[in-house]
């Protein structure tokens, strides 16, 4: 059982012992310290939060706690019910809301919930930001108000729609081509928020053809809920027995997107940025940016078009920053996670659905012709649970000193380059584990250099990994 603090958020297991999971008195210690942080961002001013959950079991009683504490430090709620993370992070500076928090795991089992922190923009806080708050949970201190100062809590659960109107609206989104194409669509929403938005976003792009198996917002997810093709195989079957023309997976959120094509194939997780890039840079060039554990084949399709890929660490806050450094139009990571600046800076499985339909329709092309047009990249996934072994930070300062010689880059763990292939060692954001990247021109490669660094580890800490 776990409580992870990182620039994703505070993240747990729910139940068990303060501190050491996800509890009430640490979902009121974090909400505290956010309202604390709020008020010394905000002196003397009025103070407003949007709030939004996923639908895990634990959500409506975590958002009651999570509401009701800001109440008492005198802080307005609106609470957005049953949402997604973009859609809560469109919705903050649309009420001109001071911050924002959405309750959610994203990708974990359905036994983690977290709170993610955003800041006025609707974006997630800065590393800078993250250790001032926390600092302030430390700290401790009386925050709470007396009762003619409390805050109010109030619903209003239909901003999705909004989200949904913004999306159908931008130029590059082609309703019409999609309305007339007529397409067969299935989405897998793992009973959760993707099951009640990605209706309401296909009927406003006039699909009338929707395929909905796991729309019901139960929260209690029918297969491991990160978008992966190892949990996915019985759905990918499912889309080609629908008849569909595409099928759409989005993880309990709503900000990672992978695509299943007609024949039951697995697009790939890493291929929806590239695919989306594909498709915009035709129609607006610029400079696009994805994190160091992504595919090196958003690069290729870059160069198609006469641009440049930057690269950043992994996480949603990093590779904004970077995206503003260099004025990207487009980034994301290779995870699925999209990030289109025209709408908001995070990660929206959303606009990634509606762009993927409007390139489809455009070109007339299936998704099997789609990812035919981009170099056959292999990756391995690999990690290493760490919990009570030996510290991530002690082997990745190991492994640098090892491979000091080589082309590395160290902003996030341990990135190797091998020319035609390429290694990325990092601690997760999210979880108490190593993760080993690896891509090449083939798997057998891909899954050697997986081993090789695997073998590595074992030898640094023979006696704790």
């Amino acid at each position: 059982m776990t409580l992870i603090q990182s620039v994703s958020g505070i993240r747990g297991t729910i139940g068990g012992v303060p501190g050491q999971n996800l509890t009430p008195p640490d979902m009121v210690k974090f909400a505290t310290g956010y309202a604390q942080w709020l008020t010394k961002r905000y002196p003397n001013q009025n103070i407003h939060v949007l709030l939004g959950r996923d639908a895990r079991p634990s959500g409506p009683s975590l958002a009651n706690i999570v509401a009701h504490t800001l109440a008492f430090c005198g802080i307005q709620v609106t609470d957005l019910g049953l949402s997604t993370t973009p859609t809560v992070e469109m919705a903050v500076p649309a009420y001109k809301a001071q911050g924002g928090i959405i309750l959610t795991a994203s990708h974990n089992p359905v036994e983690w919930n977290a709170l993610k922190l955003l800041n006025e923009k609707g974006e997630f806080l800065s590393a800078s930001d993250g250790q001032a708050l926390m600092e302030l949970v430390q700290q401790g201190g009386n925050p709470y108000v007396q009762v003619s100062q409390l805050g109010s809590v109030r619903l209003a659960d239909a901003f999705i729609v909004e989200h949904v109107d913004q999306i159908v609206q931008h130029p590059f989104v082609l309703q019409e081509s999609i309305a007339a194409a007529n397409f067969s669509v299935s989405i897998n929403g793992v009973h959760s928020s993707g099951g009640v938005a990605l209706p309401i976003l296909l009927k406003a792009l006039g699909v009338n053809q929707i395929h909905n198996p796991y729309g019901t917002p139960t929260g209690r997810f029918p297969h491991n809920p990160e978008p992966l093709p190892e949990h996915l195989q019985g759905y990918c079957r499912q889309v080609k027995e629908s008849g569909a023309d595409v099928g759409f997976v989005v993880d309990p959120d709503v900000d990672r997107l992978a695509i299943v094509c007609e024949d039951g194939s697995f697009f790939g997780e890493e291929y929806t940025l590239v695919a989306i890039a594909d498709y915009l840079l035709a129609k607006r060039p610029g400079p696009v940016v994805s994190n160091l554990s992504s595919s090196r084949a958003l690069a290729d399709v870059a160069a198609w078009h006469g641009c440049e890929r930057f690269t950043s660490a992994v996480g949603e806050v990093h590779v904004v920053q970077k995206m503003k450094e260099v004025g990207a139009v487009l980034g994301g990571e290779g995870n699925g996670g999209l990030i289109f600046p025209d709408l908001h800076y995070g990660r929206d499985a959303l606009i990634g659905v509606a762009l993927f339909l409007s390139f489809m329709a455009e070109t007339g092309l299936k998704p099997t012709q789609i990812r035919a047009k981009y170099p056959a990249y292999a990756m391995s996934k690999r990690k290493v649970n760490l919990e009570g072994k030996a510290p991530a930070d002690e082997v990745l300062q190991q492994l640098t000193r090892q491979y000091a010689q080589e082309d590395i880059q160290t902003i996030d763990g341990l990135w190797i380059n091998h020319g035609n292939a390429w290694v990325h060692v990092r601690k997760s954001n999210t979880e108490p584990i190593l993760r080993i990247y690896t891509e090449a021109p083939n798997q057998e490669m891909a899954n050697a250099l997986a081993e090789e660094i695997l073998e590595q580890i074992q030898q640094l800490s023979p006696s704790k990994l």
